[in-house]
């Protein structure tokens, strides 16, 4: 039960700050660039405090994809998987809500922002397959201490040099419906964001397997 509430509070704490900074950032600068770079820097630095604090309690998944991930590994049970993927949408829907209350906004809004688009699809599997291979690659290495600052600093990077903004989590993105804001993504463009991001994993473990594979020798 620690490790499932470990996954509500943090999926719920990273909505909260993507949403609470992002529309911080609309009522600070009408400059995007100046907004993105709010909203980027506060989801960087609530990444790395959630993943170093919950990270030994529950694994610090957040995102339905490491977690299927994980359990295609065998490094989590499949009930513990479940239990983890209802959790994460919970704690996303939950996190999204808290930031619209506190904003003095419709607690649940859909959200008119569409994106749409092939170059946003490709975005979107960069995205996630860069985050599942650095995540993996790490834990390879026996590297896990740094996966706080790594995946706070890629997802910080990622929201510029992708043009998608980079979700590359299921949960996220289905939360990212139900507020119109700047973070926010019309219910239409959810399934292509879903099934890219699906695409991303199977490549991000597919190059952290090929690269840390202990069969490939002095190649």
């Amino acid at each position: 039960m620690r490790r499932i509430l470990a996954e509500v509070i943090g999926t719920a704490t990273l909505l909260l700050v993507v949403f609470g900074s992002g529309v911080m950032a609309t009522n600070l600068s009408k400059d995007v660039g100046v907004q993105l770079a709010i909203n980027s820097a506060a989801t960087g630095l609530i990444l790395y405090i959630l993943i170093t604090i919950l990270g030994p309690i529950s694994g610090a998944h957040f995102n339905p994809v490491v977690t299927t991930v994980a359990l295609f590994k065998m490094t989590i049970t499949a009930p513990l998987a479940a239990a983890y993927l209802a959790a994460q949408l919970i704690g996303a829907v939950t996190g999204v809500a808290l930031a619209n209350f506190i904003f003095n906004l419709p607690i649940i809004e859909i959200s008119q922002k569409d994106r749409t688009g092939s170059n946003l699809f490709v975005s979107e599997i960069l995205a996630t397959a860069g985050l599942v291979f650095i995540i993996f690659t790490a834990i390879a290495q026996k590297s896990e201490a740094k996966i706080p600052v790594l995946v706070g600093a890629y997802i910080s990077a990622a929201y510029f040099f992708t043009s998608s903004t980079s979700f590359a989590n299921p949960a996220v993105t289905v939360a990212r419906t139900l507020s119109d804001s700047f973070a926010g993504i019309a219910p239409a463009s959810v399934l292509p964001f879903i099934a890219a991001q699906i695409i991303g994993a199977i490549a991000g473990i597919g190059l952290t397997k090929f690269l840390t594979s202990t069969n490939q020798g002095k190649d």
